[in-house]
């Protein structure tokens, strides 16, 4: 009687256990029609896999994944007698050690050991078998791996080293072995575990770094520490534990900020207070901003600074201008209307503007009309010019509120309808609120009107 096991179709695969497993098939294979087939017998297999073992690691992960998901009572008696050779080293199929540690196999990791693999062979992302067994918390493993000579301090591609897999895991019977054979903690990336650490929010992380020789203060990779992820992750608690275990507040990283600085800047009322009260105590420097750009662990905006004490804006008569340059008094006067416009709209400034008197009452401050005369005297002044109407050296001209308006007035004075207003240098514009007062401004169109050396 002929029993039906199934129906085959384009791409799927069949004899793979009588091929793989070195067993009878259990059906045979019958075609209807004319098909192409790519037959390939157990002898040209090892032979292509052997090139390369990963290759069969990952056929024999994926045919126990297949063989579990099958959930047949015939396909489930195969699979433990498919694991049971494996763990007998009675599979030809060429496997790694990093298959045997990910199933904690320790039966089929010393079969593979004793055929004279490398113990410390790498997967693909530079980790070993110690590193996988490690983070497992398998002991039998990890002890048949050092007694071959896997280095208990090898890194993988991200610094880590098999101690520090253990410490993640909380094993510590595995913890203690590695520690036993000469592991070392310090032989990783210890700054990076620090900062790890802090990001998982863990104290007991940190301690069990420091408990096995890890220096918490110590950069990591990126150039940066764990206090300044601490003080980035605003965790007062953290930070005050780093300190007490020695880390530097006035100790820049690689970026030259140091943690002070970065709890100035970020307006971390907590920290600060408790840096300056060891400022105070150590009699330490006031701290300096270095640049922000390309800093990965600054937040996007700074901090709103506490607002200052409100003081008359006259110029003391003993200080004169002579000496300044005309960048920083425009720098001076453009920083001052923008204070003054700041007041102005804010609702003390309305609420004040409405109780002032007029110059027909007391005669101390103008009137409204006048204010509005005189209110083109505090607007920024650019220069506009247009090269491709031969207009080089520009016109002066009061910044309008916006964009549009501004390119109106170029289409007044030059005569063409531009489209596009760009810096001397030609960065494009896309905001009013970016131009200064003194900028040099070139109106363009939409067909990229050549700039000179204006």
């Amino acid at each position: 009687m002929e029993h039906v096991v199934g129906e085959l179709k384009t791409g799927d695969v069949c004899g793979e256990i009588g091929v793989l497993c070195y067993r009878p098939q259990l059906f045979t294979v019958r075609t209807k029609r004319l098909s192409q087939l790519l037959r390939l017998n157990r002898t040209t297999l090892l032979n292509i896999v052997k090139a390369n073992v990963g290759d069969g690691t990952i056929i024999m992960n994926n045919l126990l994944q297949h063989l579990k998901e099958r959930r047949d009572p015939l396909m489930e008696a195969v699979l433990l007698d498919t694991e049971h050779m494996l763990a007998q080293g009675r599979m030809d199929l060429p496997l790694s050690l990093c298959f045997a540690a990910m199933r904690g196999d320790d039966l089929l990791l010393h079969q593979l050991l004793r055929r004279g693999m490398d113990p410390n062979e790498l997967e693909s992302n530079g980790r070993t078998a110690l590193h996988i067994a490690a983070s497992k918390g398998s002991v039998e493993c990890v002890l048949l791996l050092l007694d071959y000579g896997a280095d208990p301090n090898r890194k993988d591609s991200e610094g880590n080293v098999p101690l520090w897999d253990a410490i993640l895991g909380r094993h510590e019977s595995v913890i203690k072995l590695l520690v036993d054979n000469g592991a070392e903690l310090s032989a990783g990336d210890v700054g990076q575990f620090a900062c790890y650490a802090v990001e998982q929010n863990s104290i007991d992380l940190l301690k069990d770094i420091i408990r096995f020789g890890g220096d918490v203060a110590l950069l990591n990779s990126l150039g940066t520490t764990a206090l300044h992820t601490a003080i980035s992750e605003e965790n007062t608690e953290i930070v005050k534990f780093l300190v007490d275990q020695g880390a530097d507040i006035d100790k820049p990283d690689v970026h030259g900020w140091t943690p002070r600085a970065l709890a100035d800047y970020q307006g971390h009322g907590e920290i600060k207070s408790m840096f300056q009260t060891m400022k105070e105590n150590r009699n330490q420097p006031a701290t300096v901003v270095p640049e922000t750009q390309g800093v990965p662990y600054l937040k996007k905006y700074q901090s709103e600074p506490t607002m200052p004490i409100l003081t008359p804006e006259v110029a003391p008569t003993d200080v004169t201008e002579d000496n300044w340059s005309d960048d920083h008094r425009r720098r001076r006067d453009d920083h001052r209307r923008r204070r003054a416009n700041v007041f102005n709209n804010s609702l003390f400034g309305i609420m004040s503007a409405a109780n002032r008197p007029r110059r027909g009452d007391r005669g101390l401050l103008p009137s409204p009309s006048n204010i509005e005369q005189n209110s083109g005297n505090n607007r920024p002044r650019v220069t506009i010019s247009c090269p491709r109407k031969g207009e080089v050296a520009g016109r002066l001209t009061f910044l309008p509120d916006t964009l549009q308006e501004l390119l109106d007035i170029g289409a007044q004075k030059f005569g063409i309808t531009p489209t596009k207003v760009l810096m001397k240098d030609g960065a494009l514009i896309e905001d009013i609120a970016v131009i200064r007062d003194g900028d040099h401004l070139i109106l363009t169109g939409d067909g990229g009107a050549e700039i000179s050396g204006s």
